[in-house]
């Protein structure tokens, strides 16, 4: 799915255990990593997560489905862009408009995805 499909269909959901629920499936979606991708684990999340990194291809690891589904709406933002494209993203602005009920927790593992692309 791309980023538009994904903000569309969460925007149609408006009970948030349905949009969780959504969320979670999307984590399904998640393509596993090639052998020549070279992976980042990343800090600040409560669970493992790593991003990798094959030319201009990104992809996701995790260890519950609920952040995966949250690494595969990060990743479909950022799908196709350049390094100086992520970089002038406001992709925390962008994730909040989705109006998904998180945590400090998960928002802190959030930011810190966002700062792996903000780093690139």
């Amino acid at each position: 799915m791309t980023y538009d499909e994904i903000k569309k269909s969460l925007s149609l959901i408006l009970n948030p255990a349905d949009k969780l629920d959504m969320v979670m499936e999307l984590g399904k979606s998640l393509t596993k990593a090639p052998d020549s991708a070279v992976c980042t684990e990343i800090y600040g999340c409560t669970s493992f997560v790593q991003i990798c990194r094959d030319g201009s291809r990104f992809y996701g690891i995790a260890d519950s489905f609920m952040v995966r589904g949250i690494v595969a709406i990060i990743l479909a933002m950022v799908d196709g862009k350049t390094p100086q494209q992520i970089k002038a993203m406001d992709i925390m602005a962008e994730f909040q408009s989705l109006n998904l009920n998180f945590g400090a927790a998960r928002l802190n593992g959030i930011q810190s995805m966002i700062s792996f692309f903000h780093n690139l």
